[in-house]
């Protein structure tokens, strides 16, 4: 008899389901419940305090509500400031994106370059990880990029034209820092969609990496090392929470995802 993965994913808002979406490929028969807490982003202007504490009853709800026996924190913020308030709050196993991206940048050559959104740049959490690995880290904060891709300017000139700037002045940065980045880290859940731009941008040579696809090969593992049994045939089944704006959140998320999200359920999470 095999029972089915349930498998929770969180993120501040719609970002995160491109981390669903390369979940889906690794593990292709879990159950997942994605919850997107858009009442309250952006999280990134909030203090760790409150973004812990939104975070947490996010982490109750898959667990407590909708029964995840894993949570992967699919919101860079919340990987960076809340890992250990989630952790203490749920007895599931609990992944976030930060150290998958850091572990693949790591066994890579040379230094390596992130760009996130300024909260994530600030909070330093890359270069920690990456320290933590011997890996000299350079971060920039790109935030021009985020409204962009909401907008669905993914190959669009002005998209390309602000990402070149950013990548010029990182490039420019490393110079001066003496710094040779190999690795692009893409810290943002948003950034994948840029990917293959920014691949054509970067520096000939330089690897990109997707934290996205990183962390669902993380949680794959996670999963099979722990679980008792998977059914190899059943489709993913999906289910989708917001805190507001549900009808945006099906509209924009449908390009993360790169397929329909069918129902979006409003919920109040409190606080």
């Amino acid at each position: 008899m095999t029972t089915t993965t349930s498998i929770g994913v969180f993120d501040s808002g719609f970002g995160g389901l491109t981390v669903l979406r390369a979940l889906i490929e690794h593990l292709p028969s879990a159950r997942f419940t994605y919850i997107g807490d858009t009442a309250r982003l952006p999280y990134g202007s909030k203090s760790q305090k409150t973004i812990a504490r939104y975070a947490v009853e996010s982490a109750r709800f898959l667990v407590e509500e909708r029964g995840a026996d894993y949570l992967v924190i699919a919101c860079n913020t919340a990987s960076a400031l809340a890992m250990d308030a989630i952790r203490a709050a749920v007895k599931v196993p609990v992944l976030g994106v930060i150290e998958p991206g850091a572990a693949e940048a790591a066994k890579q050559k040379g230094d390596v370059a992130v760009i996130a959104t300024a909260a994530t740049v600030e909070s330093h959490a890359y270069a920690a990880a990456c320290a933590r690995r011997g890996v000299r880290t350079l971060e920039k904060a790109c935030p021009l990029l985020v409204p962009l891709v909401e907008e669905g300017w993914i190959d669009h000139p002005v998209t390309r034209q602000v990402a070149g700037i950013y990548l010029k002045e990182l490039v420019q940065e490393a110079v001066i820092k003496e710094f040779t980045p190999h690795t692009l880290v893409l810290g943002c859940t948003h950034y994948p969609l840029l990917k293959t731009l920014l691949e054509e941008l970067v520096p000939r040579g330089m690897k990109v990496i997707d934290s996205a696809e990183a962390t669902a090969r993380a949680a794959a593992e996670m999963v099979s090392s722990t679980a008792a049994s998977l059914p190899a045939t059943e489709p993913a089944e999906l289910h989708f929470y917001a805190t507001d704006s549900v009808e945006k959140f099906k509209r924009l998320g449908s390009r993360f995802l790169n397929r329909e999200l069918g129902e979006v359920r409003l919920v109040d999470l409190g606080g």
